[in-house]
């Protein structure tokens, strides 16, 4: 099997190839069967939908599936793998431009440490980058999106993506809408190039247990608990927190402060020690009802098909992650150099780089693994393989591309870039909150710490 060099993705950005193409099988670590939890959404129910799948004789069938690992987490981690790398020195020979907010020494609650824009949500258009300060260099002390970097992201489309490439080019590998700038909700908007999922094919669902043995056995009736002034608790009402007289109780109750007079024997579950997590946790298991179906194309008055199913987890067949990075979607970027007009060597250039970086965060998140959540760790069948869709009609090309081969690719065609005058930062763009958005964290975190001691198991 071949591997991906410089010379096949020059190949395959400049010719009528249409993407590269990864699918990988993958089962639960502990193995085939095993249980596997996928991610939650409102109200508490998983990704379902049916899928046309192809079985083992060839023929098609409608398949339940369940969604384990969204487009958007995918790229998150993908995004993480390369956050991760840069940390670990291994693009000392080929620095990737990241812009990175430093929040240490902010004397917050909580440290938040640097936020880059491979972490940010919104990577460069990002609230929190927009919001922060040019730390140093020309435009220092001046809002990123004021300074003569940060402006000429106003100017960016797909005519002219020389200033994201500059400063943050996976951006143009994984999507972004500069909603959050100078010109709001008319802002560039680059589609992803590079697209993964991962999907449970043939799912069926299991039921939440929870329990918990408390070594002290502390029972419901010792109570009630009281709240102190300083988020404590205490079984002495005087030494409570009062209200309108009247000491209140550790638990609250949608989200209101529940008040008891100690004369009474009895008292609301907002004072049982579970509250303070003490005590034990009756075994039981719970459900909810979640739609595994969608009303059928012929009969859609038809009720859709429902069936109770268990919030804790679920089996599959196997789960299957497919990738696919876009050439067209690359070709569509244009690389104007220095102020002129693009030009086919600078264009051929700055897609290729591209590629190479997407490929190169599969590759690294792929040898990271799929630890995905708790209880989600998965476990490829094979390697990482591409195809290549280079014509209709033509066996697509077979493909590897470890870690070491993908930054040595990229390492070439950044160096093949710089020949035809195209480059971007060898540095981070380092930038620091603005005092506002300082304040506003730290607000935000004191009232999340008064919150977290009054949010509680009722």
């Amino acid at each position: 099997m071949d591997t991906i060099n410089l010379e096949v993705l020059q190949s395959a950005v400049a010719g009528p190839a249409a993407a590269f193409r990864a699918r990988t099988r993958l089962q639960p670590a502990g193995g085939e069967g095993d249980k596997v939890f996928p991610p939650t959404y409102a109200g508490a129910v998983y990704a379902v939908e049916e899928r046309r799948t192809k079985q083992e004789n060839g023929e098609w069938e409608t398949t339940p599936c369940v969604l384990l690992d969204s487009v958007q987490s995918q790229a998150n981690r993908l995004e993480e793998a390369l956050q991760q790398a840069i940390d670990a020195g291994l693009f000392q020979d080929c620095p990737i431009p990241v812009i990175e907010v430093d929040f240490s020494g902010e004397d917050l609650l909580d440290e938040v440490g640097t936020i880059t824009s491979l972490t940010a949500p919104h990577r460069a258009a990002d609230a929190i980058l927009r919001d922060s300060l040019v730390a140093e260099g020309e435009g220092q002390g001046t809002p990123f999106r004021e300074s003569p970097i940060g402006a000429r992201l106003d100017h960016t489309s797909l005519s002219n993506a020389t200033p994201l490439y500059e400063i943050c080019p996976t951006a143009l590998v994984f999507g972004i809408w500069d909603s959050t700038g100078l010109k709001g909700g008319l802002g560039a908007k680059f589609q992803r190039s590079l697209v993964s999922e991962i999907v449970g094919v043939n799912v069926s669902f299991g039921k939440k247990t929870s329990s918990r043995i408390d070594p002290l056995k502390i029972q419901r009736v010792a109570g009630p608990v009281y709240r102190t002034v300083n988020r404590g608790w205490t079984l002495d009402a005087s030494k409570a927190l009062q209200e309108k007289g009247k000491p209140v109780l550790y638990g609250k109750r949608k989200g209101k402060n529940i008040t008891h007079d100690p004369k009474n024997a009895t008292f609301p579950d907002e004072g049982r020690p579970s509250v303070i997590n003490h005590g034990n946790v009756t075994p039981d298991f719970s459900r909810y009802t979640g739609s595994i179906g969608v009303p059928d194309p012929i009969r859609p008055h038809e009720e859709v098909r429902e069936k109770r199913v268990g919030a804790s987890g679920v089996t599959v067949d196997y789960a299957e992650q497919t990738t696919v990075l876009s050439l067209p979607a690359l070709r569509r970027l244009r690389f104007p150099v220095n102020g002129g007009s693009p030009t086919q060597e600078t264009d051929a250039a700055g897609r290729t780089v591209l590629a190479a970086l997407g490929l190169t965060a599969c590759a690294l998140a792929a040898e990271n693994g799929y630890d995905l959540r708790s209880r989600c760790l998965l476990w490829p069948s094979n390697p990482l393989r591409w195809e290549l869709l280079a014509r209709p009609g033509e066996k697509p090309a077979q493909l590897t591309f470890t870690a070491d081969d993908a930054i040595q690719t990229l390492k070439e065609a950044i160096a093949a870039a710089e020949k035809v005058g195209l480059t971007w930062r060898k540095d981070p763009l380092k930038l620091t909150p603005a005092p506002q958005l300082v304040e506003l964290l730290k607000r935000s975190q004191k009232i999340a710490a008064d919150e977290s001691t009054e949010e509680t198991e009722v």
